[in-house]
């Protein structure tokens, strides 16, 4: 039952979800959903059981924290030059930008610039949701240039961040992301 699960629907849930950031929390919620139902499905839960304890127990992360993943991610990618050149081309690290020349901040190769938008639909792109996420991340994690080390780190990052989303019923973000 968990690997048709896992491969018939949490693999959907994940599938390209960077795309899916900066959606409106009721968009996000249905997901949550889903990841719900297929928690309680897993495990054999009722529907009145709580739900959030036991995602905690099994280390999943929130749909929120999820998408954040996958978009730190791809900027890791970008950061040590292992992706599509479309995809490092779309980002601008604060060493090149020619706004930020003199300043310290400007040294830190493993920053990056968030471009200015004009609507909360501008900032869904990419271009502005990928380092925003990335710059939030502690300078310890983004400085780790191995893959399944940043993956580790980042994972227990994101799942401490998690824990405030488990312990309190409406609370969705305890990052600043």
């Amino acid at each position: 039952m968990k690997q048709l699960v896992h491969a018939f629907v949490i693999s959907r849930l994940d599938y390209c979800n960077s795309i899916l950031a900066g959606l409106p929390k009721g968009l996000l919620s249905q997901l949550q959903g889903v990841q719900y139902a297929t928690t309680r499905l897993i495990l054999g839960l009722q529907p009145r059981d709580h739900i959030k304890p036991v995602l905690f127990e099994v280390h999943w992360l929130p749909v929120h924290l999820r998408i954040d993943y996958k978009l730190c991610l791809l900027m890791h990618s970008a950061t040590v030059q292992c992706c599509p050149r479309y995809i490092s081309d779309i980002v601008q690290t604060t060493a090149v930008s020619s706004r930020r020349q003199g300043l310290r901040s400007s040294m830190d190769k493993f920053s990056y610039t968030v471009p200015p938008t004009f609507t909360k639909f501008g900032e869904r792109a990419f271009s502005v949701a990928g380092p925003s996420v990335w710059n939030s991340l502690p300078a310890d994690i983004r400085h780790i240039t191995d893959t399944s080390t940043f993956k580790r780190h980042l994972k227990t990052h994101l799942f401490n961040c998690s824990q405030a989303f488990y312990a309190h019923k409406y609370t969705t973000h305890c990052c600043q992301f």
